[in-house]
């Protein structure tokens, strides 16, 4: 048992630093390979044509709800505990909070992999869609949020809409946003079919209107990652409907 357990845990690295050996410069780039592979090999991440809420049509679609088995939440989540890792100073973060649903697992799994692969000790909570009355009461499951600073986690953000109430939530039990962490950046800005004059991405909004323009908002794969992803893996057609894509819609100020 311990041996099969073991080799759950070391075949995420020993993959991450097979896909890592041309991109020594960028730790991450490993992780982004294993993480797109892994999450095409489900459907979780498809490339195609797909009319998005907004109108758009989109030449790809992701949906972090199949990454539900173990392995594939291991890929997901050590990719998180390596960007947290990398991007943001130890000190500068007390808590991980996972906006219910999809972020209650992530919290978890990631204060996992933070401990087990980075010697980082690290508290998580999560919400409730509604706060309990009775019993201990409240709206926060886990680590309390009062006086800590706080990372959030979640899968993508799209309009900002869970963002903003998860944000308002920490602030009204007096905690501080510190950074939002997500597996994916669509890098494009926001609106319908067509484009905004002066727009800007939903990452890019979050990022200036509760932290300060300071480039908090971290995501593991961005749509510019999905691009050179497909260009080493000679899928020219999908490369195509992607820059295309990128012209029209994707934020030019990256």
């Amino acid at each position: 048992m311990a041996d099969t357990v073991l080799s759950t845990v070391t075949e995420v690295y020993v993959r991450q630093d097979s896909a890592n050996q041309e991109e020594q410069r960028d730790p991450m780039e490993g992780f982004r390979s294993i993480f797109i592979s892994d999450a095409l090999s489900i459907g979780a991440l498809k490339f195609g044509s797909f009319t998005l809420k907004s109108g758009r049509s989109s030449p790809y679609f992701f949906n972090a709800g199949l990454l539900c088995s173990g392995p594939l939440l291991d890929t997901l989540a050590s990719s998180y505990a390596a960007l947290i890792a990398t991007q943001y100073p130890r000190d500068s973060f007390d808590v991980l909070f996972g906006p219910a649903y999809k972020g209650i697992a992530l919290a978890g799994a990631t204060a996992l992999c933070l401990h087990r692969d980075h010697g980082i000790s690290v508290s998580y909570a999560y919400n409730r869609k509604e706060a309990k009355t009775h019993g201990e009461g409240g709206w926060v499951v886990g680590a309390e949020l009062k006086g800590k600073r706080v990372l959030i986690l979640d899968d993508v953000i799209t309009a900002g809409t869970a963002i903003r109430q998860a944000i308002d939530g920490i602030t009204k039990e007096g905690g501080t946003l510190v950074g939002v962490v997500v597996a994916l950046d669509r890098e494009e800005v926001g609106g319908g079919i067509e484009v905004v004059p002066g727009g800007k991405s939903a990452v890019k909004d979050v990022d200036d209107t509760f932290l300060g323009g300071k480039g908090a908002v971290k995501a593991v794969v961005r749509m510019r990652d999905l691009i050179t992803w497909l260009e080493k893996n000679e899928r020219h057609d999908d490369v195509v409907s992607m820059q295309a894509y990128w012209e029209k819609y994707g934020v030019k100020d990256v």
